[in-house]
């Protein structure tokens, strides 16, 4: 399987590293998905299969200069469609977890001709300040004891996680909110740690990106603009993004269907692999996968 790396300047001159697997008339991106690529590389089996650190984030540059930080996830929307264009191709299927998956789903907002299909994982709620009930949230002991611990690792350090010990301890802790059974939290290995970026993640997200994201202000006209199918995966015991947020997704974007996996954490990969690899594949492949329903907004306070 071929595989290439390679660095690509944004408008600014920041340059983001890039790695691309395989060939075929698909090509499939994965923003900030050098963590995922092990995983979900065998779908690189027949199209291109690309994963790239986004900005000031893995071996993309290092961003000193506040400006080109200050728009957060709009910017990472927006350096998205320069990756698509360095890559040659019209129109590519995304993934994205998390946050990122909050990101592409308003890269299929913002560009939407350029966009066949999106899954997302776990993905971070539209609405930020949104305040889930219990049922459709995880606020439990594990994710009070771990933000605790969290609180008492930066009171101790600063706020910077500046040392790959210091950053090896974090995720050692923060794993733990990524699953629902701690037995299969040795299996998030999302750190590297190895990396100064990633080390200074956390003072980023919290001055840059969320920020950005708490302001988007989302309208109906705004999701109505996604007009590519969108696969939305989450676990109904997410402590990290709420299950909630994921109804919410399926429930607002015109074309979107969501697959709750019970009782899975933020990585339902992990933890319900067979289910989740076979969803993805089979929507890639174009169509919807077994279990995968429309959904309605759940009343939420906030």
């Amino acid at each position: 399987m071929p595989t290439s790396q390679s660095y690509v300047a944004m408008s600014d001159g920041v340059r983001l590293f890039v790695e691309t697997h395989g060939s075929g008339p698909r090509t499939l991106v994965i923003p900030n998905g050098l963590y995922l690529a092990d995983d979900f590389k065998y779908l690189a089996r027949d199209r291109m299969f690309v994963v790239y650190d986004v900005r000031n984030r893995g071996r993309s540059d290092t961003v000193t200069d506040r400006a080109k930080l200050a728009r957060g996830v709009e910017q990472d929307v927006d350096d998205l469609d320069i990756v698509r264009r360095q890559l040659g191709v019209d129109r590519i299927d995304l993934l994205g977890h998390s946050y990122i998956g909050l990101m592409v789903a308003l890269y299929a907002m913002r560009y939407p001709a350029y966009v066949n299909r999106v899954v997302q994982i776990g993905p971070m709620q539209p609405h930020a300040l949104t305040q889930y009930p219990a049922h459709l949230s995880n606020n439990d002991g594990t994710l009070t004891e771990v933000l605790a611990r969290i609180a008492q690792l930066q009171k101790e350090r600063g706020t910077d996680i500046v040392t790959e010990e210091a950053c090896r301890q974090f995720w050692d802790v923060l794993r733990l909110i990524c699953v629902t059974d701690s037995k299969d939290a040795d299996k998030v290995t999302w750190g590297r740690c190895d990396l100064k970026n990633e080390r200074n993640f956390m003072k980023y997200f919290m001055t840059s990106l969320l920020p950005s994201i708490r302001a988007l202000g989302l309208t109906a006209d705004d999701f109505a603009k996604a007009q590519a199918p969108v696969l939305t995966i989450h676990g109904t015991k997410d402590r990290s993004a709420p299950y909630g947020g994921g109804r919410d997704w399926a429930a607002t974007l015109p074309h979107a269907r969501l697959l709750t996996i019970p009782n899975a954490g933020h990585a339902p990969w992990i933890e319900a692999p067979a289910i989740v690899f076979d969803a993805v594949r089979v929507f890639f492949d174009g169509a919807w996968p077994e279990g995968a329903q429309a959904a309605t907004r759940v009343p939420a306070n906030g």
